[in-house]
């Protein structure tokens, strides 16, 4: 494959930085066993989380796959000293064209999907979620809760409609940290990032 760019010299263009951790991310000869450990950081995070409704997404071209953990996350809601706790839900993204914003949609294994205008596979006929917290996946990203995504502004259009504004956690490799990279106009900077090496960032503060 001839890849559009030189990956051995540096670049502080983001469309061309996409392509370049795109192509690293699907090529990463160890990206399962750093799944199985972003896996395990995705678990022990949600466990401090109060949260009882999540937005995620399906995962596409080599993108963490957040749904084993999250799947688990919800066989444990209820099983606290207090008794039977609200059902843990999880919603995947359904896009409006009219819009272009993301709503959320109930999903469990088995649950009836579709095809979206992308051919990503969606939620078909399950109930609208209002999600608490919010996964987001990352193509990169920089200091201080910085995302770099496809481009298509997506989340960021979504973010700015939401009321109340979920807390968004971004979800992503760690070869995906871009020190230089610096928030738009338009950008809505995440809550926190996770890695396969733990918590690369938190915002302070409720």
């Amino acid at each position: 494959m001839t890849l559009p760019f030189d990956p051995t010299k540096p670049t502080r263009d983001k469309a061309t930085m996409r392509k370049l951790l795109q192509a690293e991310r699907q090529s990463m000869m160890d990206r399962l066993h750093r799944a199985d450990q972003l896996q395990d950081v995705l678990r022990i995070w949600l466990a401090s989380r109060p949260d009882v409704t999540v937005g995620a997404y399906w995962p596409i071209k080599g993108e963490f796959d957040p749904l084993p953990a999250l799947y688990r996350w919800t066989e444990g809601a209820g099983k606290g000293e207090e008794g039977a706790g609200p059902p843990r839900r999880i919603g995947l993204p359904v896009i409006n064209r009219e819009t272009r914003q993301l709503r959320f949609h109930a999903w469990y294994p088995g649950c009836p999907m579709e095809n979206d205008a992308f051919d990503i596979p969606k939620p078909k006929g399950t109930d609208v979620l209002l999600p608490t917290l919010l996964l987001v996946p990352c193509v990169g990203f920089g200091p201080k809760g910085v995302r770099l995504g496809y481009g298509g502004g997506f989340y960021d259009r979504t973010l700015a409609a939401l009321t109340p504004r979920p807390y968004t956690v971004g979800v992503g490799y760690a070869h995906g940290y871009v020190p230089w990279l610096e928030a738009e106009v338009h950008d809505v900077p995440l809550d926190a990032m996770l890695t396969e090496e733990g918590v690369a960032w938190e915002r302070e503060g409720p």
